[in-house]
Protein backbone atom coordinates (compact mmCIF):
# COMPACT_ATOMS: atom_id res chain seq x y z
CA UNK A 1 0.00 0.00 0.00
CA UNK A 2 1.12 3.28 -1.02
CA UNK A 3 -0.44 5.22 2.24
CA UNK A 4 0.27 4.45 5.81
CA UNK A 5 -3.04 3.23 7.87
CA UNK A 6 -2.72 4.68 11.36
CA UNK A 7 -4.41 1.59 13.83
CA UNK A 8 -6.55 -0.61 11.42
CA UNK A 9 -9.33 -2.04 12.98
CA UNK A 10 -12.61 -3.81 11.83
CA UNK A 11 -16.20 -2.82 12.74
CA UNK A 12 -17.23 -6.25 14.28
CA UNK A 13 -15.46 -5.32 17.04
CA UNK A 14 -16.01 -1.59 17.29
CA UNK A 15 -19.90 -2.21 16.58
CA UNK A 16 -20.50 -5.70 17.40
CA UNK A 17 -24.46 -4.97 17.93
CA UNK A 18 -24.58 -3.49 14.52
CA UNK A 19 -23.04 -6.44 12.41
CA UNK A 20 -20.84 -4.64 10.10
CA UNK A 21 -17.89 -6.06 8.69
CA UNK A 22 -16.01 -2.76 7.42
CA UNK A 23 -12.12 -2.59 7.33
CA UNK A 24 -11.41 1.06 8.51
CA UNK A 25 -8.32 2.92 9.84
CA UNK A 26 -8.01 5.71 13.01
CA UNK A 27 -6.04 7.61 10.35
CA UNK A 28 -3.92 7.20 6.86
CA UNK A 29 -0.60 9.23 5.92
CA UNK A 30 -1.15 9.65 2.50
CA UNK A 31 2.18 9.86 0.21
CA UNK A 32 4.31 10.91 3.94
CA UNK A 33 2.64 14.48 3.72
CA UNK A 34 -0.94 14.49 4.60
CA UNK A 35 -3.22 12.92 7.66
CA UNK A 36 -6.55 12.29 7.07
CA UNK A 37 -8.59 11.05 10.61
CA UNK A 38 -11.72 9.50 11.02
CA UNK A 39 -13.90 10.88 13.13
CA UNK A 40 -12.73 11.24 16.59
CA UNK A 41 -15.12 10.53 19.64
CA UNK A 42 -15.16 9.98 23.56
CA UNK A 43 -13.65 6.74 23.24
CA UNK A 44 -10.63 4.87 24.75
CA UNK A 45 -8.78 3.78 21.07
CA UNK A 46 -7.54 0.27 22.67
CA UNK A 47 -10.34 -0.70 24.65
CA UNK A 48 -13.39 0.91 22.87
CA UNK A 49 -15.06 1.94 26.20
CA UNK A 50 -17.45 4.84 25.62
CA UNK A 51 -16.10 7.67 27.55
CA UNK A 52 -17.67 10.27 29.37
CA UNK A 53 -21.26 9.93 28.63
CA UNK A 54 -23.78 12.62 28.88
CA UNK A 55 -20.87 15.50 29.33
CA UNK A 56 -19.69 17.48 26.45
CA UNK A 57 -17.17 19.01 27.40
CA UNK A 58 -15.25 15.96 28.47
CA UNK A 59 -16.41 13.97 25.61
CA UNK A 60 -14.60 16.87 23.55
CA UNK A 61 -11.38 16.62 25.88
CA UNK A 62 -10.86 13.32 25.15
CA UNK A 63 -11.82 13.70 21.41
CA UNK A 64 -9.00 16.05 21.53
CA UNK A 65 -6.45 13.52 23.55
CA UNK A 66 -7.13 10.74 20.78
CA UNK A 67 -6.63 13.51 18.17
CA UNK A 68 -3.29 14.86 19.16
CA UNK A 69 -2.51 11.13 20.01
CA UNK A 70 -3.19 9.37 16.56
CA UNK A 71 -1.36 12.98 14.77
CA UNK A 72 1.65 11.91 16.95
CA UNK A 73 1.69 8.54 15.60
CA UNK A 74 1.23 9.60 12.39
CA UNK A 75 4.23 12.05 12.54
CA UNK A 76 2.69 15.39 12.88
CA UNK A 77 1.18 17.61 15.70
CA UNK A 78 -1.39 19.72 16.61
CA UNK A 79 -0.21 22.68 14.97
CA UNK A 80 -0.40 21.08 12.11
CA UNK A 81 -3.95 20.51 11.51
CA UNK A 82 -5.51 22.16 8.37
CA UNK A 83 -9.10 21.90 8.25
CA UNK A 84 -11.53 20.53 11.37
CA UNK A 85 -14.93 19.57 10.77
CA UNK A 86 -17.36 19.45 13.83
CA UNK A 87 -20.15 17.50 14.48
CA UNK A 88 -22.72 17.72 17.46
CA UNK A 89 -25.97 15.98 18.01
CA UNK A 90 -27.58 19.44 19.80
CA UNK A 91 -26.60 22.88 19.21
CA UNK A 92 -26.80 23.68 22.82
CA UNK A 93 -23.48 21.38 22.99
CA UNK A 94 -21.88 24.06 21.16
CA UNK A 95 -20.45 26.20 23.74
CA UNK A 96 -18.86 23.59 25.68
CA UNK A 97 -17.44 21.32 22.72
CA UNK A 98 -15.82 24.67 21.12
CA UNK A 99 -14.19 25.91 24.47
CA UNK A 100 -12.87 23.01 25.17
CA UNK A 101 -11.81 22.19 21.66
CA UNK A 102 -10.31 25.67 21.80
CA UNK A 103 -8.09 25.18 24.65
CA UNK A 104 -6.30 22.45 21.82
CA UNK A 105 -5.95 24.50 18.93
CA UNK A 106 -4.80 27.73 20.53
CA UNK A 107 -2.58 29.71 17.63
CA UNK A 108 -3.38 26.80 14.92
CA UNK A 109 -5.97 28.28 13.45
CA UNK A 110 -7.33 25.81 10.97
CA UNK A 111 -10.06 25.60 8.80
CA UNK A 112 -13.60 24.50 10.53
CA UNK A 113 -16.51 23.52 9.89
CA UNK A 114 -19.29 22.54 12.59
CA UNK A 115 -22.21 20.91 11.55
CA UNK A 116 -25.75 19.58 14.00
CA UNK A 117 -26.27 15.80 12.93
CA UNK A 118 -29.49 14.11 14.05
CA UNK A 119 -27.23 11.34 15.67
CA UNK A 120 -23.56 9.80 15.76
CA UNK A 121 -22.76 5.84 15.69
CA UNK A 122 -23.38 5.02 19.25
CA UNK A 123 -26.66 7.34 21.28
CA UNK A 124 -23.75 8.05 23.77
CA UNK A 125 -21.70 10.60 21.50
CA UNK A 126 -22.31 13.60 21.45
CA UNK A 127 -19.55 14.90 19.47
CA UNK A 128 -17.36 13.73 17.08
CA UNK A 129 -13.92 15.77 15.37
CA UNK A 130 -12.71 14.70 11.88
CA UNK A 131 -9.07 16.47 10.98
CA UNK A 132 -7.01 16.79 8.32
CA UNK A 133 -3.23 18.02 9.26
CA UNK A 134 0.26 18.16 7.56
CA UNK A 135 2.91 16.24 8.24
CA UNK A 136 5.99 18.61 7.94
CA UNK A 137 9.15 18.70 5.99
CA UNK A 138 12.10 16.72 8.00
CA UNK A 139 14.10 20.14 6.88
Amino acid sequence: MIHKRIRPFNTKQTYPEQKLDNDLSQGVVARGTMVFLRGQVAQDLDTRESLHVGDAGKQTAKTMENIKMLLEEAGSEMGHICRIVVYLTDVRYREAVYQEMGKWLKGVHPCSTGLVVPALARPEWVVEIEVTAVIPDAA
